[in-house]
């Protein structure tokens, strides 16, 4: 099949270049060409495009690219794929393997007409090729127009603006390869920091991002990393820690931010580890724009490329405790002012110092809700929170603490020693029994939100109090 292919041959209309020659109408001699060729009839016509026309027959895309459109695609001349095949061991685009060599040819299309004044109006930024990404995306391209018009930092125009009945050809002097996360990291110098401490952690993270994945990166510009940094330099980051901290922005799986806005708020997990080798929780939250544990918001989303997707944010998101999942979800707010307010006294535990602490615990903290907290005020009959004492506050807290890190799956029916004292699980229907028999729903969506000093399980309802 591959050598009928290659024998195939374009009609004879792409052979014969029409011109069609008028005046115009004050006679003034000028001379309109009136162009009728699709995007490949008129690749055929240019000599050193040769390589892109046969590549195209051999991909099956004649019928695409010759179809109504419109398309704007990024031409490599016979230069470019002579070096693009040269570099891979190819000697011919027929010993392209077939798939590879269509998603390649798809990474040079963009739907739409978009001219190089197009892009000089916007500068720098995205766009989508026709190529294929994971989970029904489509890969990501980078341009940059400041200094004539460069793709992915790697290929540039040379000749703008061929305009064809189905759009628009830009030819280049590179094949565009499809991009990795990390080649989208490398190609965009925004990200010179991230791409520093990639090849600067434990854990060969520039090989882990570069593989199969898929992954969804949260990935810091370089002034997020300048913030971060302080004044220190890359260098004076223990490596072990900083891996941690980058793999604190790295996902499984593609989330795009359509799929982020859908679900409102909510946690998913990193690939940094917690207690146990447990894996980091993150927090999302969509309300006003898409923000991650509170602190950093996303400047540019869905950055497509062939092993997953990257969301540039504004701040590196540290390594979280019981803390930042309680101050960042809006949801647990009274839980925070009590933790304050407790402080104020006498407390057990000075408690917001302590799940600040990333080296403290670990804990098990069983988190009321806003409405848990609402009706407890409902139920001792008082308007606030600072109505009650400040040890009876603290004494209300311990009862909610457990000395250890205990995940969903490690409840278990039957007694559960807090701070305060025992109360009752029941495993089977997520409940817990004070010793008032007072029950509180464990909201089976919010458990074993995992930090490094311990993990919260959301509770609702009741606030757990000790024995009346």
């Amino acid at each position: 099949m591959k050598n009928l292919k290659s024998l195939k041959t374009l009609p004879l209309l792409l052979l014969v270049t029409l011109l069609f020659w008028s005046c115009s109408n004050d006679d003034d001699g000028t001379i309109v060409i009136q162009e009728e060729f699709n995007i490949v009839e008129l690749a055929q016509t240019n000599p050193n495009l040769s390589s892109l026309v046969d590549a195209v027959i051999e991909a099956d895309l004649t019928a695409t690219l010759s179809g109504p459109g419109s398309f704007t695609v990024l031409a490599p001349t016979d230069e470019a794929f002579a070096e693009f095949m040269s570099n891979n061991g190819w000697a011919t685009v027929q010993d392209i393997p077939d798939a590879a060599l269509t998603q390649t040819l798809l990474n040079h299309v963009i739907s739409g007409t978009v001219t190089s004044s197009d892009l000089a109006s916007m500068g720098r930024g995205y766009t989508n090729t026709l190529a294929d990404g994971p989970s029904n995306t489509n890969i990501s391209l980078l341009f940059d127009a400041n200094n004539g018009v460069m793709f992915n930092n790697t290929a540039e125009v040379t000749a703008a603006d061929v305009e064809a009945s189905n759009g628009i050809i830009h030819v280049v002097d590179k094949v565009i390869t499809l991009p990795t996360i990390v080649d989208h990291a490398v190609n965009n110098t925004n990200f010179s920091n991230l791409v520093a401490a990639l090849g600067a952690a434990d854990g060969n993270l520039v090989d882990v991002l570069s593989s199969v994945g898929p992954f969804t990166v949260l990935a810091p510009d370089d002034t997020a990393f300048t913030t971060f940094l302080d004044g220190a330099a890359l260098a004076d980051v223990d490596t072990s820690v900083l891996s941690q901290i980058l793999l604190n922005h790295v996902i499984s799986g593609t989330i795009t931010s359509t799929d982020l806005t859908g679900l409102g708020e909510g946690y998913s997990n990193t690939n940094a580890s917690g207690p146990d080798m447990n894996n980091l929780s993150i927090y999302f939250n969509t309300s006003n724009g898409v923000m991650f544990n509170g602190i950093s918001t996303v400047q540019t989303a869905d950055i497509v490329g062939t092993n997953g997707i990257i969301h540039a944010v504004d701040t590196v998101i540290d390594l979280p405790t019981i803390a930042t999942f309680a101050t960042s979800n809006p949801a647990l707010s009274n839980l925070v002012a009590a933790l304050q307010y407790a402080d104020t006294g006498m407390p057990t535990v000075p408690y917001i110092d302590t799940v600040s602490d990333a080296e403290a615990g670990p804990f098990t903290v069983f988190a009321p809700t806003d409405n848990a907290f609402g009706n407890l005020l409902t139920e001792l009959n008082v308007s606030a929170l600072t109505d009650i004492p400040t040890a009876t506050v603290d004494a209300v807290l311990t009862y909610h603490i457990v000395g250890a890190n205990v995940q969903s799956s490690m409840l278990t029916s039957g007694t559960v020693t807090t701070l305060g004292g025992d109360i009752t699980a029941d495993a089977t229907n997520f409940t817990l029994t004070d010793p008032n028999d007072r029950v509180s729903n464990i909201i089976t969506s919010l458990v074993d939100i995992q930090a490094v000093n311990g993990v919260v399980h959301v509770i609702d309802d009741n606030v757990i109090l000790p024995p009346q």
